[in-house]
């Protein structure tokens, strides 16, 4: 699968522990960016992530900030674009089954690393299951 992954300074470590992560799963990776702790503005990476799925350069994406809030908002102001805000796998499950999420949100600040790679895997792994839910994504537009 190919994912493109983005942060910005307050998501940057955990943003580089779900890049080995992703590798280590062999998906096929693109890093927007941030590169490291500077403070920059996380909408523009939510932005560059946003147009590689809506341009079919990527398939999924992930959005790592502070609280993750930040970045679902930027996210979802996109058209097409399904992004949730998880907490735990449970939330990462649902987003996918009955909401068909294409952007995966974390926090860093909330989320620590290992709780943060269960959800990934989760959400990842989870598909899609139509039926009702398909309907209700169609009123989103």
């Amino acid at each position: 699968m190919k994912i493109a992954i983005g942060s910005d300074h307050g998501g940057f470590a955990l943003k580089e522990v779900i890049l080995t992560l992703l590798q280590e799963l062999d998906h096929d990776v693109e890093d927007v960016g941030c590169f490291g702790h500077d403070s920059v503005d996380y909408p523009g990476f939510a932005d560059l992530v946003c147009e590689k799925i809506s341009q079919g350069a990527a398939d999924k994406g992930i959005l790592i900030c502070g609280t993750g809030i930040g970045m679902s908002m930027a996210a979802n102001k996109h058209k097409g674009i399904r992004a949730a805000l998880c907490c735990d796998q449970y939330t990462a499950r649902m987003s996918r089954e009955h909401n068909d999420a294409n952007v995966l949100c974390i926090g860093e600040r909330v989320t620590g690393p290992g709780v943060a790679e269960e959800i990934v895997r989760t959400w990842l792994s989870t598909p899609f299951v139509g039926g009702r839910h398909q309907r209700r994504i169609e009123l989103f537009s």
